[in-house]
């Protein structure tokens, strides 16, 4: 299976979870990482510069029609859903933002990206839900999974609020519960090429 893009949702305890994950990701992360965050509106240039410090990766905030690209982390704006659409299969992805009505109270919603993402992408995504509340996710994780994409989502006693994951692992038949700290470096290992002597064999 080869995937395309890694898409990420976090409320409650975000910033903490996503710097936890994305300071595991190494520079040669093949895949393009994008995520939605419950956030203050204020909050972007601040938020987006934490993650930045602990991120090898390039860490951006989308613009509309913005291609998507391996190398970059990619946060949707807040106030903004977030989108991707591929108007014919000789056109590249890219993303769209919207200002249409919150999804189960959320601007962005994690479930608008994920089923977006599931469209266009079909088995290529991995969903991953971390810390959060309510059941923003839950809905999107499970389109992810249906259409043969991976689902992973943190153990929820490792997350500052369990709602959100509890929600999205009752939603679906989860591939992988791992705790916080371990979701990075699966991704890493899972997804950047091993040198030839290495094992690459990762179960999943």
């Amino acid at each position: 299976m080869s995937f395309k893009i890694i898409v990420i949702g976090v409320s409650k305890g975000g910033l903490q979870a996503l710097q936890t994950v994305l300071s595991a990701l190494t520079a040669e992360f093949p895949l393009p990482v994008v995520i939605v965050a419950h956030r203050e509106r204020n909050s972007d240039d601040e938020f987006k510069q934490l993650l930045q410090q602990v991120s090898c990766l390039s860490v951006v905030e989308v613009e509309d029609k913005q291609p998507i690209l391996p190398g970059f982390v990619f946060l949707a704006p807040a106030g903004y859903h977030l989108l991707i659409e591929a108007p014919s299969s000789l056109h590249p992805p890219y993303f769209a933002l919207s200002t249409t009505e919150p999804v189960r109270y959320a601007r962005p919603s994690i479930d608008v990206l994920f089923e977006s993402a599931a469209e266009v992408y079909d088995n290529g995504v991995i969903g991953v839900i971390l810390t959060g509340t309510m059941k923003d996710g839950a809905s999107g994780l499970a389109a992810i999974k249906k259409a043969g994409g991976l689902a992973i989502v943190q153990d929820p006693t490792t997350a500052m609020a369990s709602s959100m994951p509890e929600a999205a692992i009752a939603a679906t038949k989860v591939d992988k519960i791992l705790p916080l700290e371990e979701i990075g470096p699966f991704l890493n290992d899972f997804l950047t090429p091993r040198r030839e002597n290495e094992n690459n064999s990762i179960s999943i």
